[in-house]
């Protein structure tokens, strides 16, 4: 009788003694099951490109903006004092037409919908709206954010803010829309600048870098990049005055695009890798 007792008690003690093991198995899972997922970060496919052909520029041009128009290129510029509005002989770098804007405004993106023409101004919080034809002001419509970069889907037009920003209007009253924010990786950029749509995708400028990202401009991701480091290299070469890659233009009569920057000799038609 007493050694039935005594395995009684040894089997409730190797019972007690599982249930033990069992619950801290199951919290040791548990806390295994608390730890973050860290999702792994991809980095951002790089588009490669050559340069095809090199035409003047003109090194007094801080330029803003960058775009062809029915095969004609035109160009906006800033600085105070200095703004201009201009189209311009690809072949010589000249402004076939040109007008300045009042010395007080510091003039950024350009671009042309329906043969008007919109030019944004940095902080002075206006937009400049011109007849195409004579480049005579039409009028001058209030904007809340900085203006930096400027492009068209055909239907809307959208600006950048020189943050992570992408701002879309409605063009015939500069009505905002809707706003996008741009992310890499899951994280916003920064700097935004000089704008070009092309084909489905809007290209920009990175400010201060030789970035120039490729964005979905439903969903705001970069979904690849061009490093412009070799050839802002090249022009500081010839030229140490010239500052930071700034213009994209896109011929859609040719397909062909150009890039430019801020002072820069030259103005370069390059084709991008896939």
């Amino acid at each position: 009788m007493t050694w039935v007792i005594k395995f009684a008690k040894i089997t409730k003690m190797r019972k007690s003694t599982n249930l033990i093991l069992a619950s801290l198995l199951m919290l040791a899972a548990c806390k295994n099951n608390d730890k973050p997922h860290v999702n792994e970060v991809k980095p951002t496919p790089s588009i490669s490109y050559a340069v095809v052909n090199t035409f003047p520029h003109d090194t007094g041009s801080y330029t803003q903006g960058l775009l062809f128009y029915n095969g004609e290129l035109y160009e906006g510029t800033g600085l105070e004092g200095r703004s201009k509005l201009m189209k311009v002989d690809l072949k010589t770098g000249k402004a076939l037409q040109s007008i300045s804007i009042d010395p007080k405004l510091f003039g950024e993106g350009v671009v042309i919908l329906h043969d008007t023409v919109y030019q944004l101004t940095w902080q002075n919080k206006l937009a400049l709206v011109y007849s195409l034809k004579d480049f005579k002001k039409i009028k001058e419509v209030p904007m809340k954010p900085d203006g930096w970069g400027l492009t068209t889907d055909g239907t809307q037009l959208i600006a950048s803010d020189g943050t992570s920003t992408l701002y879309f209007y409605e063009p015939s009253t500069l009505r905002l829309i809707r706003t996008q924010d741009v992310t890499e990786g899951g994280g916003p950029t920064t700097n935004l600048n000089e704008l070009e749509y092309i084909n489905g995708f809007i290209y920009a400028n990175q400010y201060q870098e030789a970035n120039i990202f490729k964005i979905n401009p439903t969903t705001g991701e970069i979904v690849a990049k061009i490093d412009l480091t070799n050839l802002w290299n090249q022009v500081k070469t010839a030229d140490p005055n010239a500052e930071v890659p700034n213009g994209i233009a896109y011929d859609d009569k040719t397909g062909k695009v150009y890039v430019t920057g801020k002072l820069w000799p030259s103005v370069f038609e390059v084709k991008f890798g896939e």
